[in-house]
């Protein structure tokens, strides 16, 4: 397996996905609370250490095999990756400014690049 399918792959390992999502709602409530440094922390260094230790140890052969590592491989472009990133760096500025609705609106620019394969499937 290549590196850049490694990278590609990783995204849906389990491991990867509960740590992205478990410390990112902790990091909403640090910047909620104005703790920058702490919210900083949380939310990159397990996010870069589980990606590090499943890149390196894990096996992602039958992710690249199963239905959603397809979906993944056809609809996860840079630019859903972007959208992603875009969603959350939106929900950050909700929390450091107490502005409930753009999480929210971020949490679903989040959900519209992990599924808009399901959504406009013939956009590709």
């Amino acid at each position: 397996m290549t590196a850049q399918e490694k990278y590609l792959y990783h995204q849906i390992h389990p491991a990867k996905l509960a740590t992205d999502w478990g410390t990112g709602f902790v990091a909403l409530y640090l910047l909620w609370r104005h703790e920058l440094i702490a919210a900083l922390i949380v939310m990159f260094v397990p996010a870069m250490v589980a990606s590090f230790l499943i890149v390196r140890y894990v096996s992602l052969a039958s992710y690249k095999q199963s239905a959603f590592g397809r979906y993944v491989k056809r609809y996860m472009t840079r630019a859903m990756e972007a959208i992603r990133i875009a969603g959350n760096v939106s929900m950050m500025i909700g929390a450091w400014y107490h502005l409930l609705w753009l999480p929210v609106a971020g949490l679903l620019v989040i959900l519209f690049g992990w599924f808009r394969g399901l959504v406009l499937p013939n956009s590709v």
